[in-house]
């Protein structure tokens, strides 16, 4: 039997591809014409050699092995069994780069974090990077709390659907820009309404693509707005990025000092060595809107201040809790929008306060190390 390019391509064409439920030919895979040439001399009863290249979407591709199994029988099935087959796999977005080589254009990536939910942890991550924004730097913020990201409607940007561009062979998310702000969450690609029901290794790399596989671009400052408590999700990111250092959100309350201290610990943990920034103390007293003047201290007085001596860290800001904060967060217009106002100015003051000690941290101590995971 003669072989021909064209029985090989017609073998392809029964091979049906997964992702696209389409068959190999249809789907575009078929990267180049297949080659066939005679055995010369022929092994082992095998007369025609046949080299075929596969392109799949990624090398991570799941459906990879199975297509490339399914098509070496296929040639055989209708091309004859004598015949020694070659697949070449290759991809049209190249790797993903090594976690050492992530993110090339991003100077300072700072954690804000929280011992607890409920102490504003997210309000301080929106409005500190829309203030770093407003002083001229350029800033990414990555929605990192995944079982309940929060960002997409703190700033009003809810529908927002981001779409891949092609950057230097990759395909990347493209992050939704706000206020100044490149912005990626979770909460753009699942409903709302709808509870996340995933398993730890289903976050964790779901949130390792909002990295990873994003177009970041040049960034003074990524902040990222991480889980409260400590979790797998934290692993993941001190696994995936060299983290500049960590600013912890609490309340004056005792209950809160004390998770506080616990986020703390974690990032100073000898084999994380992620420096603490500072504290930041939210909700440090009421303010109502018809008393500008006045302070009631609802939660206690000065919890975080205690703490950050007590650490040794340097305390950031003190946030007052006025209405509007929570009010311009559910409109979407977060406080450090209007640097008009008591409370954009705090937000401000706090995002001077990071500038500030972060070049300090970058003069005085080396870069942070991703954490290593060993075996045994």
């Amino acid at each position: 039997m003669t072989l021909y390019p064209k029985l090989i391509m017609d073998a392809l064409a029964t091979v049906v591809y997964a992702g696209t439920k389409k068959n190999l030919v249809e789907s575009g895979m078929v990267a180049d014409t297949p080659t066939v040439a005679p055995l010369h001399p022929a092994q082992e009863g095998k007369n025609w050699k046949v080299g075929v290249v596969l392109e799949f979407p990624r090398d991570t591709d799941p459906f990879l092995k199975s297509t490339v199994k399914a098509a070496e029988a296929a040639i055989k099935y209708h091309c004859g069994q004598d015949i020694e087959v070659t697949i070449v796999t290759e991809y049209k977005s190249k790797p993903r780069p090594e976690p050492d080589k992530l993110l090339p254009g991003v100077k300072n990536i700072v954690a804000v974090s929280s011992g607890k939910g409920g102490v504003g942890k997210s309000t301080v991550a929106a409005n500190l990077a829309i203030a770093l924004a407003r002083l001229g730097y350029s800033v990414g913020l990555l929605d990192a709390d995944i079982f309940g990201p929060s960002v997409p409607k703190m700033l009003h940007i809810e529908d927002a659907r981001p779409y891949a561009v092609h950057v230097d062979g990759r395909d990347l998310i493209e992050p939704v820009e706000q206020y100044g702000v490149k912005t990626l969450s979770i909460g753009f690609f699942v409903s709302p309404d709808t509870a996340t029901l995933w398993r730890g290794g289903m976050a964790s790399n779901a949130l390792k693509q909002l990295i990873a596989d994003a177009d970041w671009g040049e960034l003074d400052y990524l902040i990222l707005d991480t889980p409260p408590g400590t979790s797998d999700i934290h692993l993941t990111l001190l696994q995936t990025l060299a983290i500049t250092g960590a600013v912890i959100v609490s309340t004056p309350q005792q209950v809160a000092l004390a998770d506080a201290r616990k986020g703390i610990d974690m990032y100073r943990n000898e084999k994380v060595a992620v420096p603490i920034l500072g504290l930041v103390e939210n909700m440090a007293w009421f303010t109502p809107a018809e008393l500008p003047d006045n302070r009631y201290y609802i939660f206690g007085r000065e919890g975080c201040k205690q703490l950050a001596q007590q650490m040794q860290v340097p305390l950031l800001a003190q946030i007052p809790l006025v209405q509007s904060i929570c009010e311009s967060g559910d409109e979407g217009m977060p406080a450090a929008t209007r640097t008009d106002t008591m409370t954009g100015q705090a937000f401000i003051s706090l995002a001077q306060a990071v500038v500030t000690v972060v070049n300090r941290r970058n003069r005085e101590l080396p870069k942070t190390k991703i954490v290593r995971t060993t075996k045994g």
